[in-house]
């Protein structure tokens, strides 16, 4: 219950950084461009690349299972999913399974528009 408790609290902080930063960059640069969600992709998960080394280099008090996860499952991920589906994508490659990290990344992305797609197919054909 204190992880999912640490979880929520977590991912609300992620998620009102995630909008500042939105409102802040669209006042910034062009509207052409997400500019804001691709600098959010990658701050996210260079900071996801930070914590996950800090925790396996930092092993004790300092490294709680509950920091661990209040700081990247609560707060990054609530700011970006990004940055955990980065890491699992290199700790596949880490661990000798480069097909593995290549199916899942080319199957994130194109599965994942492709359920975006279906998604607003579907509610637009509802909608008339």
């Amino acid at each position: 219950m204190l992880l999912a408790a640490l979880v929520f609290i977590g991912a609300g902080i992620g998620g009102v950084i995630r909008y500042a930063i939105g409102v802040q960059a669209t006042r910034l640069f062009s509207f052409d461009f997400p500019w804001a969600t691709m600098a959010i992709n990658i701050l996210g998960s260079f900071l996801m690349g930070v914590i996950a080394a800090w925790f396996v280099l930092r092993p004790g008090p300092a490294g709680t299972q509950e920091l661990r996860i209040f700081l990247t499952t609560g707060v990054l991920g609530g700011f970006t999913t990004f940055s955990t589906f980065s890491l699992d994508a290199i700790y596949l490659w880490e661990r000798g399974a480069p097909m593995a990290a290549v199916l899942y990344v080319g199957g994130s992305l194109v599965l994942g528009l492709a359920g975006l797609a279906g998604g607003l197919a579907l509610v637009r054909g509802l909608a008339g």
